[in-house]
């Protein structure tokens, strides 16, 4: 995991426990700032990435798109794999399935706990819910492509 070292990195409205992530490659950087926290006391193990929804990441009804939380779910589980492995592989998502079950609104800490399922020799199966608070807002379930872990070059810039 890439963190900034910048003590500003985290901005005052981040809940505390999280540091910044350059990881997720160009497009995840054009969505915005990711956060991610490790292992909290009640759960061991447990891997869950963030973000604040900004009126960019909104569609016409001032919502945040769909598309968009799609995405952070996807980036989060692949992200989560990684971790979980400790960067010894990467992954390529072949399946997603989301259900989306409430809006999330500019403002809002929206964070995607991640649970691994299974990690195979060629596939890896993981599952998130995006919330905001205590609400869960989506269902997440992927399955990637077990691929070779990334170069230190690609690491460096953010894939």
């Amino acid at each position: 995991m890439t963190t900034h070292d910048d003590a500003h990195s985290v901005p005052p409205s981040a809940p505390p426990g999280f540091e910044r992530l350059n990881r997720g490659g160009p497009y995840m950087a054009n969505l915005g700032e990711l956060y991610c926290r490790r292992g909290e006391a009640e759960r061991e193990g447990e891997i869950v990435f963030a973000m604040r929804i900004e009126d960019k990441h909104t569609n016409m009804r001032g919502i945040a798109h769909g598309g968009m939380l799609a995405s952070l779910a996807d980036s989060a589980l692949g992200l989560g794999l990684t971790l979980y492995c400790e960067g010894r592989q990467s992954f390529v998502t072949v399946n997603l399935s989301t259900d989306f079950i409430d809006a999330a609104r500019p403002g809002d800490w929206v964070e995607a706990h991640v649970e691994v399922q299974k990690l195979g020799k060629r596939m890896a199966f993981a599952n998130c819910f995006l919330q905001v608070g205590a609400r869960r807002i989506l269902r997440a379930s992927g399955v990637f492509a077990v691929m070779n872990a990334l170069n230190p070059d690609q690491l460096t810039a953010g894939y």
